[in-house]
C-alpha cells in the first residue's frame, strides 16, 4: 500500500529503558511500514538530557507550541540513587513537571478498557478520565527542616511598595517541618478552560473536586473560578449537549466515584490527580492500560503513556533476557498523536489510521493474545502469553488485513 502522507511533523520526544525499546519497536512494525513519518526528534533520555544540562526538554515543550502536537516516551526522574547510577551532574528536574510548566496544561488520563479485564470496582462500566492540574502545589514548593523552637510566618512584600501582610503559620515548640505552596489565578483559569473544553469535545459530564471546607482559601480560590467560568462561559453550551458540571468535596467525590457507572471527567488538583490517576487506572486492570494526553489552553498537546520506564523489564533486556512488556498505553501515545495531527492538519487517512491500530491493538487482546501482566488478570479462558515483540507483532498482523 502507498504510505499515508504527513505535511507537519509531530515533534517526538524519546524515552529511557524499556519503554524506550518498545519505542523503536513501535515505529519500527506499527508506523513506519504504513506512515511516511515525519517528526521533530528529540532524545529525552537521561544520559543526553545530562548532557544537554537539561536544555533538550526545554527545547522539546517549545517545539511543541510551534508544531502543536507532540508523542513523549516515559522518562526517568532522577533520584539520589538515579545520580550514582548514571553518573550525572546533578539530579534533574521530571521532565514531565518542566514540559507542564512550560506548556501549563491540565492532563487527561482515561482507562483503555477491553473485554477480558474487567475493573476490581464492579459497578464501573464506562471509562473515568481523570483531569490533572499539572501545575504549582505540592510539585513546586518550598520546605523547611525546623530544628527547634521558633516562629514560621508567612510574608506577602507587594511588588508596589505597599505595607507587607504577615501570618503566623506556626509557633513550634520543638522541631518539625514546615512546607509553603502557591498557584497561579492564571495557570487555575487555563485548568478550568481545558476542563471545560474537554468535557464539551468528548460530550461527558465534568466533576470537579477540592477541600474548600478546609483551605478555606486556597482550594477555595479553585472552586470560585471553576463556578465563574461556568456560569460565564460554558453553562449554556453543556446545558445544549445534555451534559452537566459538578462540584463536590474530593471525600465526597471518592464515595460516589466507587459506586458510579464511570463515563465522566473527574478533575482534580495536581496532588489529587497523580494519586486518583493510578487509583483508577489500577482498579480498571493495569497502569500499562492507560492513555495520558497534556491539553494546553493555548491549542497544545502532548500525548504520552501513563506509566513509568519499566527498569526491571528493562534489567533483564540488558541480560538477554526474554520480557513481556505491555506496550498497549505507549502505541495508544503515538495513536493520539496522529489522530489529533490528523485532524488538525485535514489528513483523514492518518485518523483512520490511528483508529485502526487501536482497534487492533484491542483485538489481540480480546482474542486472548496479550503479555503477561494482563494475562494475569484476564477472565479469557486459556490465553495466550506473548513477549514483548510477538505482541507488538501480533498487532502488526491485525493491521496489516485491515488496511
Amino acid at each position: 500500500m502507498e504510505k499515508i502522507q504527513m505535511t507537519t511533523p509531530l515533534v517526538e520526544m524519546d524515552g529511557d529503558e524499556m519503554t524506550r525499546i518498545l519505542w523503536q519497536m513501535i515505529k519500527d512494525e506499527l508506523l513506519l511500514p504504513f506512515i511516511d513519518l515525519k517528526t521533530e526528534y528529540y532524545d529525552l533520555g537521561l544520559e543526553y538530557r545530562d548532557k544537554t544540562n537539561d536544555q533538550v526538554t526545554i527545547d522539546s515543550a517549545e517545539a511543541t507550541k510551534k508544531y502543536g502536537v507532540a508523542v513523549k516516551c516515559a522518562t526517568i526522574t532522577a533520584n539520589a540513587a538515579r545520580v550514582k547510577e548514571y553518573n550525572l551532574k546533578e539530579m534533574w528536574k521530571s521532565p514531565n513537571g518542566t514540559i507542564r510548566a512550560i506548556l501549563d496544561g491540565t492532563v487527561f488520563r482515561c482507562p483503555i478498557v477491553v473485554k477480558g479485564i474487567e475493573p476490581c470496582v464492579k459497578s464501573w462500566k464506562k471509562p473515568i478520565t481523570l483531569a490533572r492540574h499539572a501545575y504549582g502545589d505540592v510539585y513546586k514548593n518550598a520546605e523547611m527542616q525546623i530544628p527547634g523552637p521558633g516562629e514560621v510566618k508567612l510574608v506577602y512584600t507587594p511588588a508596589d511598595g505597599s505595607p507587607e501582610q504577615t501570618i503566623t503559620v506556626h509557633q513550634f515548640e520543638g522541631s518539625g517541618v514546615v512546607q509553603g505552596q502557591y498557584n497561579l489565578d492564571e495557570s487555575i483559569e487555563n485548568f478550568a478552560k481545558s476542563c471545560f473544553e474537554y468535557a464539551l469535545e468528548t460530550k461527558q459530564d465534568l466533576w470537579f473536586a477540592t477541600k474548600d471546607t478546609v483551605s478555606k482559601k486556597y482550594d477555595h480560590r479553585f472552586k470560585d473560578i471553576f463556578a465563574e467560568m461556568y456560569e460565564k462561559q460554558y453553562k449554556e453550551a453543556f446545558e445544549k449537549e445534555g451534559i452537566e458540571y459538578f462540584y463536590t468535596l474530593i471525600d465526597d467525590a471518592v464515595a460516589r466515584i466507587m459506586k458510579a457507572e464511570g463515563g465522566f471527567i473527574w478533575a482534580c488538583k495536581n496532588y489529587d490527580g497523580d494519586v486518583m490517576s493510578d487509583m483508577v487506572s489500577s482498579a480498571f486492570g493495569s497502569l500499562a492500560m492507560m492513555t495520558s494526553v497534556l491539553v494546553s489552553p493555548h491549542g497544545y498537546y502532548e500525548y504520552e503513556a501513563a506509566h513509568g520506564t519499566v527498569q526491571r523489564h528493562y534489567y533483564k533486556h540488558l541480560k538477554g533476557e526474554e520480557t513481556s512488556t505491555n506496550s498497549v498505553a505507549t502505541i495508544f501515545a503515538w495513536t493520539g498523536a496522529l489522530r489529533k495531527r490528523g485532524e488538525m492538519d485535514g489528513i483523514k487517512d492518518l485518523m483512520t489510521f490511528a483508529d485502526k491500530l487501536e482497534k487492533a491493538v484491542i483485538d489481540t487482546i480480546e482474542g486472548g493474545e496479550m503479555t503477561k501482566d494482563l494475562a494475569l488478570i484476564t477472565t479469557i479462558p486459556n490465553p495466550k502469553v506473548l513477549n514483548s515483540r510477538d505482541f507488538i507483532l501480533a498487532v502488526r498482523g491485525r493491521l496489516e488485513k485491515s488496511l
